[in-house]
């Protein structure tokens, strides 16, 4: 991982700017780039902290004022789900950074929707990293200045840090003989989702059925078929996934649930009994994280943030991302038995990116006036 600022990035980028403007041949070139040079060297001595011969008096840099503190906080903002997984790694994190840096950290969280996550942390909650359930929620971030551009290049797998797979829920005994995502369409079955105006997860569940139909051999004219007929058997589109599990089980709608597959198993650990299939034509659920670089230079804890993204992806923190449900990022995790056993293989596994992205997935399908609103308005008719 990259750990020399990016302030420093940009102030040198300025730099080389400044002096193509100057020519050399003239007096005044030469004053001009004797002045930036100094202001360079100025900078970069103040960002690299100086020599061991620095006095105790210096004022540190806003990146490196952790490293003067007995104490540090982070504040990470996730999608809810991750709550169970976080809990288990934090205390793993804080006592290996303990031992290494005699420093005691300590974690400020917040969980809820990512859509909700991401407005909060735009609108001025101060998060110092954000694991959300899309990277296009991390793009709006990096949009609204807080993120700077090339977050995902930071760290392994293009920012990627825990995975799932949708998975269908459904009635003890399985009624309606709901067994593969074309099940789906049938007259007489109703699916209970979430609104992918408003839901991160619901978008997935959408993009899981349109990559059901594209790689079954359909076209898009078949996919736009099949997702139309899908979400005529909505009865209901809820605002978040949580209130979309709550209408399925506590209030007993629907004959199925699209969900998360580590909700569902998380949901077996604590002793529940679901009913539920994770097909072998699927879509790898992505969850980026990232480090929110106007907020960790503004707290002065950029080093101490930046390592906890990077034990995320050690193969300790990624164990306990596998314990609780989350397919591991993590080769070696991934293919011990224990994993291998517990995870069903998927057949045909598509990405967001097979779709151009989220930036053109987004376009396409949920932007207003774009696909999905024309599903809702043509079952309005």
């Amino acid at each position: 991982m990259n750990l020399w600022p990016r302030p420093l990035k940009r102030l040198q980028l300025s730099t080389e700017r400044i002096t193509n403007r100057f020519r050399l041949n003239s007096l005044q070139g030469f004053v001009s780039l004797f002045l930036v040079g100094t202001i360079l060297s100025v900078a970069l001595a103040a960002c690299s902290g100086g020599n061991s011969g620095n006095s105790s008096s210096e004022t540190p840099t806003a990146s490196n004022v952790s490293a003067t503190k007995q104490n540090v906080e982070l504040t990470l903002v996730s999608f809810a789900v991750t709550k169970a997984a976080h809990e288990a790694i934090i205390p793993k994190f804080v006592e290996k950074w303990k031992q290494e840096h005699n420093q005691t950290v300590t974690f400020k969280q917040s969980y809820g929707g990512s859509g909700s996550q991401t407005r909060a942390v735009i609108d001025g909650l101060e998060a110092d990293i954000v694991h959300l359930a899309l990277a296009l929620d991390t793009q709006r971030i990096e949009k609204a200045g807080l993120i700077q551009p090339g977050w995902e290049k930071e760290v392994p797998n293009d920012g990627i840090v825990s995975k799932s797979v949708a998975a269908l829920v459904t009635r003890p005994g399985n009624p309606k003989g709901i067994n593969s995502w074309s099940d789906l369409e049938k007259d007489g079955v109703k699916l209970i989702t979430a609104d992918p105006k408003t839901s991160g997860i619901a978008r997935w569940n959408f993009l899981a059925l349109w990559n059901s139909a594209i790689k079954a051999g359909g076209d898009e004219a078949r996919a736009t078929d099949f997702v139309t007929k899908i979400y005529n058997n909505v009865p209901v589109l809820t605002k978040d996934a949580r209130e979309a599990t709550d209408a399925f089980f506590k209030q007993g709608q629907g004959d199925a649930l699209i969900n998360y597959e580590n909700e569902i198993i998380l949901a077996e650990q604590k002793g529940e009994n679901v009913n539920y299939i994770v097909p072998d034509i699927n879509i790898s659920i992505d969850n980026p994280i990232a480090v929110v670089d106007r907020n960790v230079d503004k707290h002065g804890n950029r080093e101490v943030a930046e390592a906890f993204v990077k034990f995320l992806y050690t193969p300790e923190a990624q164990q306990e991302f596998a314990k609780l449900g989350f397919r591991p990022v993590n080769e070696t995790v991934a293919q011990t038995k224990e994993v291998a056993d517990k995870y069903p293989k998927i057949k045909t596994l598509g990405t967001v990116q097979d779709y151009g992205g989220w930036d053109t997935v987004q376009n396409k399908f949920f932007a207003d006036g774009a696909l999905f609103d024309k599903i809702q308005a043509q079952k309005k008719r």
